[in-house]
């Protein structure tokens, strides 16, 4: 995987003035909290609003920012691929929020979404009990939903992809709770 360039937290709450701060997460997860003036483009969906963000930032730099600082990483490598040069917030909205600066939220929202790697975890692990214990009480042939998962898990983490993110994050609730999608 290619280092692309990152700010750190510190970095970024100095020059905050200065950025157009674009937020790659579903809008779910941007109604759970996000960096101040940030705007919601989700990953899935960055390079289809390219125009809008060239438009958009004024000459300002661009700062991209995830839960953690993964998906903005991927969305900074999609706009270098089109010529748009941004950066990667290290540690994303976790690690701001762990430095001791404040969230936004937006107007009405009321109810926190659980951030996607969060809800990959609970899946997987759901999966991987729920085969074993069919397995157990009903035919061992369940344990393959369980073997399914765990080469699943090994193929994220080789390929740094996640296929299980890509579906939870389609899912009706993960795209509640902004005015609109953008």
């Amino acid at each position: 995987m290619s280092a692309s360039p990152s700010l750190t937290v510190g970095e970024a709450e100095a020059r905050l003035p200065e950025l157009s701060v674009v937020d790659v997460r579903t809008p779910g997860e941007f109604a759970s909290g996000r960096l101040p003036g940030a705007v919601n483009v989700p990953l899935e969906r960055i390079e289809e609003r390219l125009p809008e963000l060239r438009d958009s930032t004024g000459g300002r730099p661009l700062l991209l920012v995830c839960a953690s600082g993964a998906r903005s990483e991927q969305a900074v490598a999609a706009l270098a691929s089109h010529g748009l040069v941004a950066a990667s917030l290290s540690g994303g909205t976790r690690g701001w929020a762990s430095a001791g600066h404040p969230l936004e939220y937006p107007p009405g929202a009321v109810r926190r979404v659980w951030g996607i790697e969060r809800q990959v975890r609970f899946a997987a692990g759901t999966l991987v009990l729920l085969g074993l214990v069919l397995g157990l009480l009903v035919h061992p042939a369940f344990q393959v939903l369980s073997a399914g998962v765990a080469g699943g898990l090994v193929f994220s983490a080789v390929t740094d992809t996640c296929g299980m993110a890509v579906v939870l994050g389609r899912l009706p609730f993960n795209w509640r709770g902004t005015a609109s999608d953008g």
